[in-house]
């Protein structure tokens, strides 16, 4: 071991159990993680060509990917700052303005970051934000816990009626539509 520390950049890390996966992934191949996070893991050996593939082929067979490319591991960051922050965060963090954040967080102009991921994703980081906060909302109305009212708050939406409006035009159905639904139709995060 070094005293150098080597960050991994892993794509497709979207919850609490992908952050343990991985851990436990890096341990089995007798690593030392100094941190584990949602798109990034930190080890403190030596990332030789040798090793960094068989932990490649090690986080594929769990269905995660290591980035090599800096522009993808910049856009894999902003989605998982803003999956942490859609699903993970505390309501007074989800009222942050979105462009704000992202830019102090990264270190980045935001309107170079905003450019960027619509380059390497085809879409804006808007509708990736929209796209999080929808499936956090059918995530909420499927535990039937909140109001509507209440969920909309969370969110960061400045009425229900916005937070129905943006429901119905990315699922095609009203909230209430959705929670009568026996089959709750939800999409793994990863896949937004």
């Amino acid at each position: 071991m070094t005293d150098e520390t080597h960050t991994l950049h892993i794509k497709n890390m979207v919850c609490h159990r992908c952050i343990m996966a991985v851990d436990h992934a890096l341990r089995t191949l007798n690593l030392h993680p100094l941190s584990v996070e949602l798109g990034i893991a930190v080890i403190a050996e030596e990332l030789t060509p040798d090793l960094r593939m068989r932990i490649k082929e090690t986080l594929e067979t769990l269905e995660f990917e290591l980035i090599d490319d800096r522009r993808i591991q910049t856009v894999q960051q902003m989605k998982d700052l803003i999956v942490k922050l859609v699903h993970y965060s505390t309501n007074e963090i989800i009222h942050t303005n979105l462009s704000n954040y992202l830019a102090h967080t990264i270190g980045k102009n935001y309107g170079t970051l905003s450019k960027m991921f619509s380059e390497v994703t085809g879409t804006t980081v808007e509708k990736y934000f929209i796209a999080q906060k929808i499936e956090r909302a059918k995530e909420l109305l499927t535990y039937n816990e909140l109001t509507l009212s209440e969920i909309a708050y969370l969110l960061g939406y400045s009425s229900t009626a916005y937070l129905s409006a943006q429901f119905k035009s990315m699922t095609g159905l009203t909230p209430t539509q959705f929670k009568l639904q026996k089959e709750k139709h939800r999409r793994a995060l990863d896949e937004l």
